[in-house]
């Protein structure tokens, strides 16, 4: 699997070269599926582990993960989606579709999620979605979307969409941040896509079940290190061809940039076993939001020390650092990280035993 991993890293970092055009995505996500590397997360029928749900070694998930993210972090991203899609159908998918979905994944389709709500917010009446998605990473490279809507009940359910079923009603073109261009995460409109049976995931309220909801925010602090990992060694590369590495103030940065990233890898492997095993409880979730903060907190410190480190020359569109910045920056804006601290705090004094481990009592 480290073969697999290091060689589709490598691969899509040689088709990313630093400039101001984006590199095209189709051809970095066909490095993917034809490395493996999307086939791998997929568990067979039988019972077989595959990469992206209870795997035997959730350390080579996290590395996985970073090593994308470390060759482009648009691309980790849309990796670490489909390994979020994957995982939800390994959880819930029961009876025919989940051999078909499973399939599907196992030869290479690729999976995401799309839950953020457009204006009008998306929802199922009777056999019929009405509302709109935002930030629909991969609008238009997805082979099946697993999307969010909310029932008459209010309750959240899954449904899994084929590509075909979304022609026209995608619009990557809407997306305009400054950082993870290439991910396309426009608009979808979903008004009026037909539904049926074989199309839900699970029953309605699964999705928000812990400890794979919010306990899933390790993944994607994962991707996150990765561009560390790329930004401290362009760092290190850069003094090192001016023969400042030993300036003492130099020497400072670079170490915190080392400790930035070592941080965050312990802290992602410890959430990573806490959720990752199977019958994780859902306290397991508070440990993946904790990870999730601490690499936040440790990528900003980075951020600043490879500034200070590189100078103004990173800035420019040519350096190898200055679209892992870009990208990163918006990738830590999260939506709600208050939220998130908070429900993970009151979990954990909220129950003595947790509270003992974690020295809070």
């Amino acid at each position: 699997m480290q073969r697999v991993i290091e060689s589709a890293a490598a691969r899509v970092a040689e088709l990313s070269p630093p400039g101001e055009d984006e590199p095209p995505m189709a051809p970095l996500i066909a490095v993917l599926r034809g490395e493996g590397l999307l086939q791998s997360c997929a568990p067979s029928d039988a019972g077989g582990q595959g990469l992206a749900h209870h795997p035997d070694e959730p350390h080579v998930l996290l590395e996985a993960l970073a090593a994308v993210g470390g060759a482009n972090l648009s691309v980790g991203r849309l990796f670490e989606g489909h390994v979020n899609a994957v995982k939800l159908v390994a959880l819930l998918a029961t009876g025919p579709a989940r051999r078909r979905w499973l399939t599907d994944a196992a030869n290479g389709r690729l999976f995401g999620v799309w839950g953020a709500d457009g204006p009008v917010p998306v929802t199922l009446e009777g056999e019929r979605l009405r509302g709109q998605k935002l930030y629909a990473s991969g609008a238009d490279l997805l082979d099946r979307a697993v999307v969010t809507a909310r029932d008459p009940a209010g309750e959240v359910v899954l449904i899994v969409l084929p590509a075909e079923r979304l022609q026209g009603r995608l619009h990557p073109g809407e997306w305009s941040m400054t950082g993870m261009q290439a991910t396309a995460s426009g608009r979808c409109d979903l008004e009026g896509v037909e539904v049926n049976a074989c199309d839900r995931l699970g029953a309605p309220g699964d999705y928000l079940r812990e400890p794979h909801f919010q306990g899933g925010v390790w993944r994607y602090a994962a991707v996150q290190l990765g561009a560390m990992r790329t930004i401290l060694g362009a760092a290190v590369d850069q003094l090192r061809r001016r023969g400042h590495e030993a300036a003492p103030l130099q020497v400072a940065r670079l170490r915190r940039m080392t400790v930035a990233c070592e941080t965050a890898r312990l802290w992602l492997t410890s959430a990573a076993r806490e959720v990752e095993q199977p019958g994780a409880p859902p306290s397991a979730a508070a440990a993946s939001i904790l990870a999730r903060l601490v690499v936040a907190d440790e990528a900003t410190a980075l951020l600043a020390a490879a500034d200070a480190a590189l100078g103004a020359a990173s800035f420019s569109t040519s350096h190898p650092v200055e679209r892992v910045r870009r990208d990163l920056l918006v990738y830590l804006r999260q939506a709600n990280p208050d939220a998130l601290e908070s429900a993970a705090m009151a979990t954990l004094l909220g129950d003595d035993c947790l509270a003992r481990r974690w020295r809070l009592a």
